[in-house]
């Protein structure tokens, strides 16, 4: 028999039971070793305001709740499940004597929803608040909906080694917060960084073979996840000392297992527990004296426009660390190794982020629906979710039928919410044919949300037929619980049962997997994001899988758990959802469309085969893509619409009125001037010099068509009749007329054009046509630089005519005749 006499908590136990029976709620905050989980539950049995009801006590985790449960149950010389027992899935020991009930939070958000008063329940008590799990939050949301409705007799208590106690005060209306100081043995913190390009279970597996030579004890490691433990295992095998021994602890393990990591080592042993966040708190590990923690911690991470739920290894908040070190110091002076820099503590944030913050709202929101509200803003929770997640979360229930489009609860969805598993989940065995094929479903519903159930092999069908034929108690039970969920359903009708991936499909539908391009381990889903298998996993081989859970990152997941689903099993179910789309893809070197249709399922592509591309609007949109993409100069131009460009270029330099035709503000209207003009084709060579000259002239205003070619002539006639083309600079710089010398004789005057404001630069051409000089103002070339090339130009073409003064000769085209 146990004894808790001496433990710290009782020291405010007045204080607890005092709050308690005057402001009917309270705050216990006390340290690991003090004594609240297993202690005050006990004490307060016998309280007026108790009346003979039940103490209800929830843990966040199945092991604390069996552990707290035996332990006071052993302190009254009892066995469990008499004055002391537990309620939890697959494991339930109570009796009609059992005055404190231990119950998972899951458990008691299911006993809520059923009996909203709570009848014969007069005090609940949340132990390891601090978790602040999402059915612990919504647990909580209720009981306090409760207290106010239906039962101001109630009690509540909240309990927690590490917890902003003000604020939850604060939340429960100045509740008072008691704190317990705990009676704490020293725990000696030290620092032993891991390299950078260190795997953590090498640094784990070192410190652990340090500590095991220079301290006594049982040694507590923590890391993120399974992976990590069994790889740490590998490296401790062989390098123990003979009377150490590893024993795993994570909460996929059997119940037994479980236990043996708990219990106390065999007198001369030396036990190293290698365990998840699960040891962190409600638990003590006899006989541990030293404790290596990673830092790390495997916390969910919901991507609301995916709506996946996926687990990111992230470090750990203070609050945790705080944690895992005094579970060194519960029975006596202890060590904690981190494996990090001192420094890098005081950058850790001061608590993980709820649960309710970062999780999948779907359950809660329909949760909230048959409790009778409208969402969780019509309940007291102590941090409201994020708008963008509860809109996620009522989209997946509108689609799966659980609520209407205006949010209340459908009679489908009343059988979702009473089934306890996700909605997903209850959405598959709400789909079933009959009632073999319900049990069916209702056990790979389990063996999805059990972890560890039938094995952890990454193809769930193997592990369905496993446990479909196991003889094991748990699989006894999960199967005795399976039958019991299917006549929820209550199916009329009498269907064949379907393979594992179609029973998936029902929950997963958007986690339908393709094999990328052949390539063995690669996935796209349905919902368009990539995911991979390992090579050497037989799944990897099939065409096409639902996944039904992933790990990592959004570009570089990992499928956890799926299972293969035949290809004309794809298209039979998805039959209503597949659509047929015409492509265009643009051939850059031909200048044309080429065609694909193609079969969609959301973002997999079922099929794809050329056709012909026949004019359409979207043939017209793929063709300006194409221009937008590859520039203007893919366009035909020729010599006309090369000029008016030029042109209006020019006129918008000198007024802003007149369009820019510049790379960009083209591309940006292609749509305006170049679409109409692509009507009916489907390449761009079939686009003429007119139909980019007349698209460009679409964008002039209409009053300005006629001033075009009074401001920017195309031509310059010259003394001699001659129709000259002027070129114009998109700089804005004057037109240049290039001509020849002679043709110029007998003009007095300099050209210009735009209404006489503008001077064109002259470019004077040689009878060769070689540019000899430039001039914007020929009266004065005349008159000065002219005798100089006079006498140059002469000598090299003496058939042409030299006069003394060109303003006054006549203009020619033609040289001298010959003698």
């Amino acid at each position: 028999m146990m004894k808790f006499d001496d433990l710290p908590v009782l020291d405010v136990l007045p204080e607890i039971k005092n709050a308690l029976g005057n402001q009917r709620s309270a705050i216990l905050i006390a340290p690991p070793g003090a004594g609240k989980t297993t202690a005050v539950p006990l004490q307060l049995l016998g309280e007026e305001w108790l009346a003979n009801n039940k103490i209800i006590m929830l843990e966040p985790r199945r092991l604390a709740a069996r552990t707290a449960a035996r332990r006071m149950a052993s302190s009254l010389g009892e066995p469990v499940g008499k004055t002391v027992g537990y309620r939890m899935r697959f494991d339930t020991k109570v009796s009609a004597e059992t005055k404190i009930e231990i119950v998972t939070e899951g458990v008691f958000q299911r006993m809520i929803v059923d009996d909203p008063e709570l009848g014969g329940i007069g005090c609940v008590i949340f132990d390891e608040f601090h978790e602040r799990s999402l059915d612990a939050d919504f647990g909580l949301a209720l009981t306090l909906d409760v207290m106010e409705a239906l039962r101001d007799d109630l009690r509540l208590l909240i309990m927690s080694a590490t917890l902003d106690g003000a604020r939850v005060s604060t939340f429960l209306k100045a509740a008072p917060v008691i704190e317990s100081k705990g009676r704490m043995h020293p725990v000696d913190i030290q620092y032993l960084p891991r390299r950078a390009d260190q795997r953590i279970e090498d640094a784990m597996a070192a410190a652990i073979r340090k500590n095991l030579m220079e301290e006594e004890g049982s040694i507590l490691a923590f890391l993120p996840g399974q992976a990590e433990i069994r790889r740490t295992a590998e490296r401790l095998e062989g390098k123990l000392p003979a009377n150490a021994f590893v024993a795993p602890l994570y909460g996929a393990m059997d119940i037994r297992d479980q236990d043996l990591a708990v219990e106390p080592p065999p007198a001369g042993k030396r036990k190293i527990v290698l365990a998840t966040s699960l040891a962190e708190s409600s638990i003590t590990i006899d006989g541990v004296r030293i404790v290596v923690d990673s830092g790390l911690a495997r916390l969910p991470s919901f991507e609301a426009n995916l709506g996946i739920s996926r687990l990111e290894t992230k470090r750990a908040s203070k609050a945790s660390v705080t944690q895992r070190a005094g579970r060194a110091g519960r029975t006596a002076p202890g060590v904690s190794v981190r494996l990090w820099q001192e420094e890098q503590t005081a950058a850790l944030p001061d608590f993980e982020l709820p649960e309710i913050m970062q999780a999948d709202l779907s359950s809660l929101l329909l949760d909230c629906a048959s409790w009778g509200a409208s969402g969780p803003s019509a309940l007291q929770f102590l941090d409201q979710p994020p708008q963008a997640h509860i809109n996620e979360a009522r989209k997946l229930l509108v689609e799966l039928g659980a609520l209407d489009s205006s949010g209340a609860i459908t009679p489908k969805g009343k059988i979702i919410g009473a089934l306890g598993l996700q909605p997903r989940l209850a959405a598959m065995i709400a789909a079933g044919t009959s009632q073999k094929d319900c049990e069916r479903r209702a056990m790979l519903g389990l063996l999805i949300s059990e972890r560890g159930l039938g094995g952890n092999h990454v193809d769930l069908a193997s592990r369905f037929e496993r446990i479909w034929h196991d003889g094991s108690p748990r699989a006894r039970s999960a199967n005795h619980m399976a039958i019991n969920m299917a006549k929820q359903v209550k199916v009329i009708a009498k269907g064949d049962e379907v393979s594992v991936g179609l029973m998936l499909c029902d929950a997963f539908p958007d986690r339908l997997a393709r094999q990328r391009d052949n390539q063995a381990g690669s996935y796209i889903l349905a919902n368009g994001r990539g995911v991979m298998i390992e090579e050497t996993e037989a799944l990897a081989s099939h065409r096409f899988l639902v996944v039904s859970d992933m790990i990592g990152s959004a570009t570089n997941a990992r499928i956890v758990s799926g299972a293969a689903i035949e290809e004309s099993d794809v298209l039979e179910r998805f039959a209503d959802q597949i659509i047929e789309r015409d492509s265009f893809t643009f051939d850059k070197s031909s200048l044309r469309l080429k065609g694909q249709r193609t079969r969609q399922l959301g973002a997999i592509t079922l099929s794809a085969a050329q056709v012909a591309v026949q004019p359409s609007d979207a043939a017209t949109g793929a063709l300006i893509a194409a221009v937008r993409r590859y520039g203007l100069n893919i366009l035909p131009w020729n010599k006309a619409s090369t000029m008016l460009r030029a042109r209006l270029a020019w006129l918008h330099v000198h007024q802003k009125d007149w369009p820019s035709v510049s790379d960009d503000a083209l591309c940006d209207a292609l749509e305006e001037w170049l679409a109409p003009f692509l009507v009916g084709k489907t390449k761009l060579t079939e686009l003429s010099d007119n139909d980019i000259v007349n698209g460009l002239m679409s964008l002039v205003p209409y009053q300005l068509h006629a001033q075009l070619d009074q401001l920017a002539p195309t031509h310059y006639v010259v003394p001699t009749g001659s129709k000259i083309p002027l070129t114009y600079n998109a700089d804005g710089a004057a037109p240049v007329l290039s001509v020849r010398v002679q043709e110029l004789f007998g003009l007095a005057t300099h050209p210009s054009i735009c209404d006489r404001k503008v001077p064109l630069t002259i470019e004077m051409l040689s009878p060769a046509h070689r540019p000899i000089q430039l001039t914007q103002d020929l009266p004065g070339f005349w008159s000065g630089s002219w005798r100089d090339m006079r006498a140059d130009m002469r000598g090299r073409y003496p058939r042409h005519e030299w006069p003394e003064d060109p303003a006054q000769a006549a203009p020619t085209r033609r040289a001298k005749p010959r003698k």
